[in-house]
């Protein structure tokens, strides 16, 4: 393992597994946040959420959704141990001014830290694999023996979470378009896995998906690990009719975006397979970038606008 790879594990623990418990409501650049504090789950773990308004927003008008995973990294770097953000508020205030995309909202869900993996994981994935599969990926640890993945992911609480609780929450508290061609998905890495998984899951309540680095091997070895085949073959199995949704991916070719290419190509055949085309899919290289916020930051506009343009 090089030292650079290394060090982008390290990094990505850090900013996934380290976030302190965050007081401030995040500075943004224009629009407005609005927190809501420790929203309630019978299926996962309370937490934040901030939603993201833009300037002008009225309840007269009606707004497409944008949700986003990782919400604590997506508005304000000071914030941030690392310094860095999605900037997400400055992506979107800049499209809309420039008037290239649709009225939209976007609802920032926080991760909760060492329970992420799980999480964002896709769960019928996981359970597809046989025993020993299942057996070896449980026992890899995240640190000091703690595994990665605890008892196992449950990310389809995760989801359900999402469309049966926070989904009906933000539909009757803000000024939203309901339906499936106008509420999407968006996130990176593992954050990247669980938008595909829920554009799956939830065919007809996401439209669009946007998966960013995703994360295809689970873990952080390409060596016997039986992860990806099973993320694919999920794929293969799941893939929502291309006539009404949108789906994004994309990767880096540094630090630990360096793994993903080979997966990620397959992941096209079977894209292709199914039917998507230009129009309603796209994956895109990015020569030179690495596993962070930074990076995320400076190509969110593409599929911001490939999922939200006029």
């Amino acid at each position: 393992m090089t030292a650079s790879f290394r060090n982008s594990i390290l990094l990505f623990f850090s900013v996934f597994f380290s976030f302190p418990l965050i007081a401030q409501i995040p500075k943004v650049t224009c629009g407005s946040i609005k927190r809501l504090d420790n929203f309630p789950s019978k299926f996962v773990d309370a937490r934040n959420v901030d939603v993201w308004l833009p300037e002008g927003y009225s309840p007269g008008k009606k707004y497409n959704v944008l949700y986003m995973h990782d919400g604590q990294a997506l508005f304000d770097s000071t914030l941030m141990w690392n310094k860095q953000e999605w900037g997400a508020d400055e992506v979107l205030c800049k499209l809309l001014a420039e008037k290239k995309i649709k009225d939209c909202i976007v609802v920032g869900i926080w991760n909760t830290g060492v329970k992420r993996f799980p999480e964002y994981f896709p769960q019928k994935a996981f359970y597809s694999m046989n025993q020993e599969g299942q057996q070896k990926i449980l026992a890899i640890g995240r640190d000091k023996g703690t595994p990665l993945i605890g008892t196992g992911p449950f990310s389809d609480n995760y989801l359900k979470f999402l469309v049966t609780e926070l989904k009906p929450y933000i539909d009757a508290h803000f000024s939203t378009m309901h339906d499936q061609q106008h509420t999407f998905i968006a996130g990176s890495s593992m954050g990247g896995l669980i938008s595909m998984y829920a554009i799956c899951e939830y065919p007809k309540v996401f439209g669009g998906a946007a998966c960013m680095s995703t994360h295809w091997p689970g873990i952080f070895t390409t060596v016997d690990n039986p992860i990806p085949e099973a993320f694919l073959q999920y794929l293969k199995t799941h893939l929502p009719s291309p006539k009404n949704h949108k789906i994004y991916f994309d990767y880096g070719s540094e630090t630990l975006d360096a793994m993903y290419k080979p997966y990620q190509l397959q992941a096209d055949t079977i894209m292709r397979a199914a039917g998507y085309t230009e129009i309603n899919w796209i994956t895109r290289e990015y020569p030179g970038a690495d596993h962070s916020e930074r990076s995320w930051h400076k190509r969110l506009d593409v599929p911001v606008m490939f999922l939200l343009g006029k």
